[in-house]
């Protein structure tokens, strides 16, 4: 999926610059006159990052990232904001509160679309690994209660032999219920089952 950078500022003539910015990079973006804006359209598929505006009519940039960062739809893309004023407390706080970065008005203009480049990129990053991590739990919901009590044990690292007495069963069983665990999880091994859960 390929990804857009959604701006959010007050100034028409800065929705417009940066988005031809952009354009000339062959990045897609889609440009709000308010937080307001946005807010009625969340959540936004295709947002790879967004670039808010720190002050503006109506509801600020940071505002605006605390209302994200408080709907029940998941983790906010990477936030940049950007401001005219040299405020430095107000830059850590937004750092804290989960901004991906802070930009001074006026802005390089290379530097400003590398920053989005890094900031979809660590988005693309954080959606692996959470798509990683339900498949995962998929893969672990598919086993029986016994495989997963067998899984368990052998994530301790007992032997067969030691899972059938804990158990209670043959050795035998304990081996086909091994096997089924590794082909379900899709897991080669017991170390790659361990990296994985």
């Amino acid at each position: 999926m390929s990804f857009t950078v959604h701006i959010v500022d007050d100034e028409e003539s800065l929705r417009d610059s940066l988005g031809f910015l952009f354009a000339s990079r062959g990045i897609a973006t889609r440009t709000w006159a308010s937080g307001e804006d946005l807010l009625a359209e969340w959540p936004l598929a295709d947002c790879g990052c967004l670039i808010l505006d720190v002050r503006m009519e109506g509801m600020s940039g940071p505002q605006l990232l605390d209302a994200l960062q408080a709907r029940p739809e998941g983790p906010v893309p990477p936030v940049i904001f950007l401001t005219g004023h040299a405020d430095v407390p107000l830059a850590v706080q937004s750092l804290k509160a989960g901004a991906f970065d802070f930009v001074e008005k006026p802005f390089n203009d290379n530097h400003i679309v590398d920053i989005a480049l890094a900031a979809i990129a660590a988005h693309e990053g954080r959606l692996a690994e959470v798509q990683a991590r339900e498949a995962v739990a998929a893969r672990r919901a598919s086993l029986s209660a016994r495989e997963a009590e067998v899984m368990a044990l052998m994530l301790e690292g007992l032997m067969n032999k030691q899972i059938a007495e804990r158990l209670g069963i043959a050795m035998r069983t304990v081996e086909v219920h091994r096997s089924r665990v590794l082909a379900k999880m899709g897991a080669r091994n017991i170390a790659d089952l361990a990296r994985m859960t």
